[in-house]
């Protein structure tokens, strides 16, 4: 097990380029098993969790080349779909959680899709139904091996059908949305997720010949065709690095500019840290952050006590309220954090206590922050990673701590920040990795 040594207490400097979007990458690597095609993806970033995905697909059978840093082609003529029935395939599945979304183009391609239950961040219950449920409607049969705890599905046919997703869960809507491209008819579905990721997910798709309208709205019609060919396609910067980097920049006192954001794929997350007090400003493509010694929390119009909760997209993006949380504690005035999806996200706050930070978890859902306008500079010490988001929030208040604190199980953080340490360290922190 890695971890990180930590000196806190240095104010950072310069410009940092965010890593392709973790979330994106997933569902689009999935994707090129829906053409026989070559396939160019760019901007994907180096991260434990797409790597492990690339692994996954080239024990498929996918002829994989690396073309530099970030550029692949991919190309799925050759698939073995004895492997889906390997013991190494049932091991490897259960890695990432972003694995579920081969079900879909592999149904929708070869008539069958199997997957050992996947893992992923310990956040609390993730269900599958909104996909199972999703494939079925298209004319699939569910089976789940509760002993093996492995989940198959396969069709004589897909014909494509009305659907009302019972929750717009995103790597839901990808899976079904790259089952149905390829379903005779045409589909619907209501409720579906709208994120700038799923977004890319269709245009992709419609590059490589699908036929989808609505593309960024809940609704989304799909027509169905009977083959896909090959493209090329970009990825988005990561949102939740951007963020991630205004939370460190705010605490440490640093001025840093964040580069090519694709600002106006942000949504409402700029204004949701602008709430907290932290100036930024859009120069172009990129976010310029000052540095401020004092940034103070927006009360609501009434007076009362202002209120961060995530919801699906144009909502607040769950996987920054960590970052929120934590960069409060320095701010001068009170928040209530609300974590409405994911009922274990907020448990490393104990951490921040130890740290000196005033936070009352009022249950697991949500989490009372009172600023302390860095009267009380946090105190350094050892932390765990409990996820990757978590581990991230827990480097940014080490990094505005005084004095050397240790994070373990950083391999969480890895698995959705790109040599994060490295790139940090080119602004001026001190981070050192040891095994």
């Amino acid at each position: 097990m890695s971890s990180f040594i930590i000196e806190g207490g240095k104010k950072l400097s310069g410009e940092i380029k965010p890593q392709g979007a973790k979330n994106e990458a997933l569902q689009i690597l999935c994707a090129v098993l829906l053409s026989p095609e070559r396939i160019t993806i760019n901007n994907l970033p180096d991260i434990v969790d797409i790597n492990i995905l690339i692994d996954l697909l080239s024990d498929l059978g996918v002829k994989i080349q690396k073309l530099g840093p970030s550029s692949y082609t991919f190309q799925s003529d050759e698939i073995n779909l004895d492997y889906l029935t390997s013991d190494k395939f049932k091991t490897k599945g259960t890695r990432i959680r972003g694995s579920i979304m081969i079900v879909g183009p592999l149904l929708a391609r070869f008539g069958k899709g199997y997957i050992p239950k996947p893992g992923g961040d310990k956040i609390g219950r993730r269900r599958l139904d909104t996909h199972f449920i999703g494939f079925e409607k298209l004319g699939a049969i569910f089976t789940y091996d509760s002993k093996e705890s492995f989940y198959r599905v396969t069709t004589d046919g897909l014909k494509g059908t009305y659907m009302l997703l019972d929750e717009a869960s995103v790597t839901g809507t990808a899976n079904i949305v790259m089952t149905a491209v390829m379903a005779e008819g045409t589909t619907t579905i209501y409720n579906a997720a709208c994120e700038p990721y799923l977004q890319q997910l269709c245009k992709m798709l419609n590059s490589m010949g699908a036929k989808i309208t609505g593309i960024g709205s809940n609704l989304l019609t799909i027509e169905g065709v009977d083959y896909l060919g090959g493209c090329e396609h970009t990825i988005l910067p990561d949102m939740i690095e951007i963020g991630s980097f205004i939370g460190l920049a705010a605490m440490t006192q640093s001025e840093i500019t964040i580069k090519n954001v694709k600002y106006d794929e942000l949504g409402v997350i700029p204004d949701v840290f602008r709430k907290l007090g932290i100036k930024l400003e859009r120069r172009g493509d990129d976010i310029f952050v000052p540095s401020q010694k004092s940034y103070e929390i927006e009360n609501f119009i009434d007076g009362s006590i202002l209120t961060i909760s995530d919801a699906p997209w144009p909502g607040f993006t769950p996987d920054l309220l960590s970052i929120v949380l934590v960069v409060a504690t320095q701010a001068k005035g009170s928040v209530l954090i609300h974590q409405k999806m994911f009922e274990s996200r907020l448990f490393f706050t104990d951490k921040l206590i130890d740290m000196g930070a005033q936070i009352i978890l009022c249950d697991p859902h949500r989490a009372s922050v009172i600023g302390l306008d860095r009267k009380s500079p946090l105190r350094a010490t050892r932390m765990t990673s409990p996820d990757i988001r978590a581990g991230v929030s827990l480097l940014i208040a080490a990094l505005s701590a005084e004095g050397t604190s240790t994070i373990d199980n950083i391999n969480q953080i890895d698995r959705g920040y790109q040599n994060i340490d490295e790139r940090l360290n080119k602004l001026g922190a001190n981070i050192k990795r040891i095994n």
